[in-house]
């Protein structure tokens, strides 16, 4: 018995571990439009909507990839939809490589986010449903700390190669999930959730609106959509900004590491807190401190050591936010419907996504200042809070899902 209980925990840790390299690859690629801009802008001389549609880009994927790859991750199982969803965004960005002028680069960028899209909310999935019941939140936490890690990564990318080398950032994003999907083969255990209820029939994907479900649902994509606006706003146009404000560029993408590294260590720390007594205090004090960290931001002096100082811990909030989003999205919806669930909740933000990187767009092709676009935020900011503490409250106290 003791073997066996031993053989299912290390399957679980294998299974976890899979999945953190695999966001942490999410995270180079999702970050890599933002850092390689710089390279981009003098090779191509785009416009601000042309930026704006380049960011933009990877969402519109991103959508479909979420639906799609939700919907047959509860058909076909978790494992083999995020390792054909790993497999597909390697390659596509490895492509991105190759364009030649803006329209290819934002096509490249579109192919990339359907196999982005189809493995992020399937990794959370798989994760969730391979943990102890004390352990959900901590483990999807962890696993979504990944995502800023690795954006940390393609930040770093860009620090020690030159602008004009901007290719590169994509090479890595390609190459190193290519790398890890025959790993995931081998070692990648398949949800056990998911092979209970093997042959079951299967709810329509209207089910996550149905019996009860549909207020924490609601709730769940509102805050995907506002929190993924503001996310995309600041992971797209920060370094851009802060160039604009007087910081020279490697500065810019050193506090863009700061960015990154705060989320990433926000999401462990939230790991901890999650499962304890701290959790509510800890969404609250999140929630609290986003405003108020884009307002200082907004005022700032032009010094890069108290900008990097602020965006770190900005980077901590907004991570933050997002990571309680992740653990609480698979407890929404019970096994059969969870893929779906999720993926919808995260393709829902995606939308968010889309239209983030667009509004920074007009916003600066309307004059707006670097100070302005990030207090043009909070109102954004404010209201995403309402529907996430409703959200925390109702999910703490209604318990609607579970792991089976």
């Amino acid at each position: 018995m003791r073997s066996a209980q031993g053989d299912r925990r290390g399957a679980a840790a294998l299974t976890i571990i899979c999945c953190v390299l695999a966001v942490f690859c999410e995270g180079i690629d999702l970050q890599a439009a933002g850092v390689a801009v710089g390279g981009i802008g003098p090779e191509f001389k785009p416009s601000s909507g042309q930026l704006g549609d380049f960011f933009s880009a990877s969402t519109v994927g991103l959508f479909i990839g979420a639906l799609v790859g939700g919907r047959l991750s509860d058909a076909i199982g978790r494992k083999r939809v995020v390792i054909g969803s790993i497999v597909l965004f390697g390659l596509f960005s490895l492509l991105t490589a190759l364009a030649w002028d803006m329209r290819s680069l934002s096509w490249a960028r579109a192919l990339t986010g359907l196999g982005l899209g189809g493995a992020l909310p399937n990794l959370i999935s798989l994760v969730n449903e391979s943990s102890t019941a004390n352990r959900r939140s901590a483990n999807v936490a962890l696993t979504y700390s990944g995502a800023p890690f690795g954006g940390a990564a393609a930040s770093l990318v860009s620090l020690v190669i030159a602008p004009a080398q901007w290719r590169w950032i994509f090479i890595a994003g390609g190459v190193v999930p290519l790398l890890l999907a025959p790993i995931m083969v081998a070692m990648l255990r398949e949800s056990p959730a998911f092979e209970r209820s093997r042959g079951a029939q299967r709810p329509r994907v209207f089910a996550i609106l149905m019996q009860g479900r549909a207020l924490t649902t609601l709730l769940l994509w509102s805050s995907f959509f506002l929190g993924l606006l503001t996310l995309y706003v600041l992971l797209n146009w920060l370094p851009t900004l802060l160039v604009g404000n007087g910081m020279s560029k490697p500065q810019a993408a050193a506090a863009q590491i700061a960015f990154n590294v705060g989320g990433g260590i926000a999401a462990l720390l939230m790991a901890q807190v999650l499962e304890g007594r701290l959790r509510g205090a800890s969404i609250v004090a999140t929630f609290l401190a986003l405003p108020a960290l884009i307002v200082l931001l907004g005022h700032a002096p032009a010094q890069p050591g108290v900008t990097a100082m602020i965006v770190f811990a900005l980077g901590g909030a907004v991570l933050a936010a997002q990571t309680f989003l992740y653990t609480v999205a698979p407890a929404c919806c019970p096994t059969s419907i969870r893929g779906i669930g999720v993926g919808a909740a995260v393709a829902v933000g995606r939308i968010g996504s889309i239209a983030g990187p667009k509004l920074g767009g007009v916003l600066r092709a309307a004059g707006h200042s670097y100070s302005q676009l990030l207090l043009d935020l909070m109102p954004i900011v404010m209201i995403g809070s309402v529907p996430a503490l409703a959200l925390a409250w109702y999910t703490r106290c209604a318990a609607p899902g579970d792991g089976s």
